[in-house]
């Protein structure tokens, strides 16, 4: 064999220098030494001394003292919520939880304020960037993740029995009465509808469960119900092959509570014919039952039309509350670089109990006040199902909707003033 071929199949080790006779323990120093020189050995992470201090002074001086250097209007597009609001809920959460509370570490420094984390997280939902806030925050990028994952666990302690409640007999009154005023529409609880979140870090063994023919990446589908002050009463969150309809349905407040026998009173009259309950519209994927109010597929008379048009116009509730939903939080609108469903749920949650109070903080919900109904006996209606899922009933349902609608004066629908305000304008 050649010596070209030799040295192309072997790896002579080099020479050892005239060291290696002397002292095992000098030599392994020397080969230690020249790996520090080239500087292949692991070195440890430097410390950043971040001012914290100073850092929760810029912050008060630019929003919360009495003279700050940005107004109301300036907090309000960088918070997406007013400066009463936003401290109401840094205080609740201060006080609840001791993460964000004050605290000093190892070396007797104070840790973040509550004010600065509630911030970084605030600022992390809004912009769906993680690592932006440190030159400003004085917080490093781990402190921020945790301060956002904490702070959705609070939200979501505190606020979730009123802001994501089961809908109670006053709550429906006032809703069904709204919406009648509103789309002239009688006994309408709202829209359901459904929207997809893009998860980029999805795990690879999860990408054939969560990637649907129509989108080309792992996504998660959001399911929810919305009245016409886009006030999201109940949203269902995972695969799109989880969240159908019949367990969407059968895991909605309405139907558990119609099951137990403890639903609020919906009952209504529509041309001579009494109903139990009130539906949601939908569009055409739904089945054809009672608790969902569909749109004709092909209207041919003059009076399909119409009710077909009203129905379009009515369920643009749900669309613009995922507009406002999503353009106020953008980490919903951008793909999610979370790794796991659970924290997922949790953000998303967060961000749809923090939708439901701006809409209160800004007096703009249907029922504000969370009157509870008196405890009732829970009692199994095992006829609930069949009710519901009467065909028979939805047609006719239908066929008196159409009716009430045709004898409407409903010219306003051709009126661009009249139309619903943009999502824009709601954010």
């Amino acid at each position: 064999m050649d010596s070209s071929s030799s040295s192309s199949s072997f790896c002579v080790p080099p020479e050892l220098d005239d060291s290696s006779t002397g002292s095992t323990f000098q030599f392994f120093n020397q080969v230690y030494a020249e790996l520090e020189d080239t500087g292949t050995s692991s070195d440890t992470r430097g410390y950043i001394d971040r001012d914290r201090e100073e850092g929760h002074a810029i912050l008060m001086r630019d929003y919360f003292v009495e003279d700050s250097k940005f107004d109301e209007p300036f907090f309000r597009h960088r918070f997406r919520m007013s400066k009463r609001l936003f401290l109401k809920i840094v205080g609740d959460i201060e006080a609840n939880f001791s993460y964000f509370q004050e605290g000093y570490d190892t070396r007797g420094k104070k840790s973040c304020t509550a004010l600065q984390k509630c911030t970084s997280a605030i600022k992390q939902l809004s912009t769906g960037e993680a690592d932006t806030y440190d030159e400003y925050l004085c917080m490093a990028a781990r402190t921020g993740r945790e301060s956002m994952e904490y702070f959705c666990d609070t939200v979501v302690n505190l606020y979730q029995k009123e802001f994501l409640r089961r809908p109670t007999s006053h709550d429906v009154a006032l809703i069904t009465q709204a919406h009648e005023e509103r789309h002239h529409i009688p006994g309408m609880f709202g829209s359901l509808d459904c929207t997809y979140i893009e998860w980029k870090m999805c795990p690879r063994h999860l990408k054939g469960q969560y990637t649907r023919g129509d989108h080309k990446v792992p996504t998660i589908m959001i399911e929810c119900v919305a009245s016409y002050d886009l006030w999201i009463w109940h949203s269902f969150f995972g695969p799109a092959g989880k969240n159908n309809d019949v367990n969407v349905l059968q895991q909605s407040p309405l139907f558990q509570n119609e099951r137990n026998g403890s639903a609020p009173d919906s009952s209504f009259s529509l041309n001579g014919h009494d109903y139990k309950r009130g539906y949601y519209l939908t569009d055409g994927i739904y089945p054809m039952w009672v608790a969902f109010v569909k749109a004709y597929p092909h209207p041919v008379e003059q009076d399909e039309r119409k009710f077909k048009r009203l129905q379009e116009a009515a369920r643009k509730d749900v669309e613009r509350a995922f507009g406002v939903l999503k353009g106020k939080w953008k980490i919903l609108d951008r793909p999610l670089r979370l790794w796991t469903k659970e924290k997922i749920k949790k953000v998303v949650t967060a961000c749809t109990i923090l939708h439901n109070m701006i809409i209160k903080d800004n007096g703009r919900a249907i029922s504000p006040v969370h009157i509870m109904d008196p405890p009732v006996p829970r009692v199994y209606n095992p006829e609930a199902n069949r009710e519901i899922m009467d065909e028979n009933v939805h047609h006719r349902l239908r066929y008196d909707l159409t009716t009430h609608v045709s004898a409407l004066d409903l010219s306003f629908l051709d009126d661009p003033a009249m139309q619903s305000p943009s999502v824009a304008s709601l954010i």
